[in-house]
């Protein structure tokens, strides 16, 4: 097979494709949407076939419990996809917005809209959930979108999108619009990244090496879903029934994904109260804790932390827990290993709480409430593209106008220019 002829071809088609998406109306979108959405109900088995075969060789693989759990689909995760297509559907199109209009004095007027970015590209691990809803997403958006999943999911993927290019079809649109690079030699990844004259973006979705890796070798502007070191700091004015069920949330709930809680902060002043009781829970669900020397006094049969577990996600049953003087050496600490993504405090100080929202910079800043929210769905957005952990064009997670730029039009009457 040639690799980079291949690829060539599906960027081209993209490209072509684009041209025809930005025009659609938002009817004919939502039709496709929702047909896509029934299409992947009445095919929920053979889905879960295609999945099963993953599913066997990332055991055969040895691939972590988490990594499993992300691969997985089961009746309940397709009806979970084929409601996010649903309610991105339910969402106002976003393409065609005239979001700003003024008149200069030469009764010029100048106006910006939204349209679509034209070629998306897409690079993702894992999780075949984000087939479909990248797919729903930049379709709706009135975009292009190239697919390349990992080898982990490969006939998941294969087989998702083939239903969902059926449905595209069903309902007249472009078969091209959604296309999936259905190789697992990396090499289709470097050619991807080189075709900056047909792909218009790049997200790349997955662990540190995948993204290193496409930022450093795309000619394509890139939107960073980098790693998820999220923390939650409980301070000494917290209510502490609120406090044990935040943190056990956001780090048992789903320990495998971006959004958990990989490090646990607690005031010094309230570490003797809350930190037993915590960890007994914690120790109830299987997750291993490393704590620093001020936490392993209070709980002797914790591991000691390193300097690496700061820095690491864990992406499973395990955490890091710091005893910190005060919100300052909490944000501090956040401020030193973060990965941007999001962050929390408990606390009924309304001080405390505006402090810790102004100083804390990650995309997401949370108030009494679990990192697990981090994400399109529960924002109110449909699904999500990904969540970016960089300042531009986009923060945090990514929706529907995320996936549009802006462009001028002028209106005039004969003016020229003297």
């Amino acid at each position: 097979m040639d690799i980079k002829k291949m690829v060539m071809t599906i960027a081209k088609d993209a490209k072509i494709v684009s041209q025809n998406l930005r025009t659609l109306s938002t009817d004919i979108k939502n039709n496709a949407l929702l047909n896509m959405a029934n299409s992947l109900e009445k095919k929920t088995n053979v889905i879960i076939d295609a999945n099963k075969k993953d599913i066997k060789n990332a055991k055969k693989k040895r691939l972590s419990s988490a990594m499993i759990d992300r691969l997985t689909l089961n009746p309940s995760r397709v009806r979970t996809m084929s409601d996010g297509l649903r309610e991105v559907v339910s969402l106002p199109d976003p393409v065609g917005e005239i979001t700003r209009m003024w008149k200069r004095p030469n009764n010029l007027q100048i106006g910006k809209i939204r349209v679509p970015i034209g070629v998306i590209g897409i690079i993702y691990e894992s999780r075949p959930n984000v087939t479909v809803d990248t797919a729903g997403l930049a379709l709706k958006a009135g975009n292009a979108i190239i697919l390349r999943g990992g080898s982990e999911a490969i006939h998941s993927n294969i087989t998702i999108t083939k239903i969902l290019r059926e449905a595209s079809k069903m309902s007249n649109l472009p078969v091209n619009s959604i296309q999936l690079i259905d190789v697992t030699d990396r090499t289709a990844v470097y050619e991807m990244l080189k075709l900056d004259a047909y792909i218009d973006l790049v997200i790349p979705r997955g662990g540190f090496e995948l993204i290193n890796m496409v930022v450093e070798n795309s000619r394509i502007p890139v939107i960073k879903h980098d790693k998820g070191l999220c923390h939650i700091y409980i301070d000494n004015e917290a209510d502490l029934k609120m406090a044990e069920e935040i943190a056990f949330n956001a780090k048992v709930q789903r320990p495998g994904v971006c959004n958990a809680m990989e490090t646990l902060l607690v005031n010094k002043e309230i570490s003797e109260t809350f930190l037993p009781s915590m960890a007994k829970r914690f120790k109830e669900a299987g997750v291993e804790i490393r704590g620093c020397p001020i936490t392993k006094k209070i709980l002797p049969f914790v591991k000691k932390a390193s300097k690496k577990d700061w820095e690491t996600e864990y992406l499973d049953l395990i955490l890091s827990i710091k005893v910190v003087k005060d919100i300052k050496e909490a944000i501090d600490h956040i401020a030193t290993y973060s990965s941007g993504l999001a962050e929390a405090i408990v606390t009924t100080n309304y001080n405390k709480a505006r402090t810790f929202l102004n100083e804390v910079d990650s995309s997401s800043v949370f108030v009494n409430a679990s990192t697990r929210f981090t994400d399109g769905n529960q924002f109110g957005l449909g699904a999500e593209m990904g969540i970016s952990t960089q300042k531009l064009h986009v923060r945090g997670p990514m929706g529907l106008e995320d996936l549009t730029t802006t462009k001028y039009i002028i209106l005039g009457n004969g003016q020229i220019r003297r």
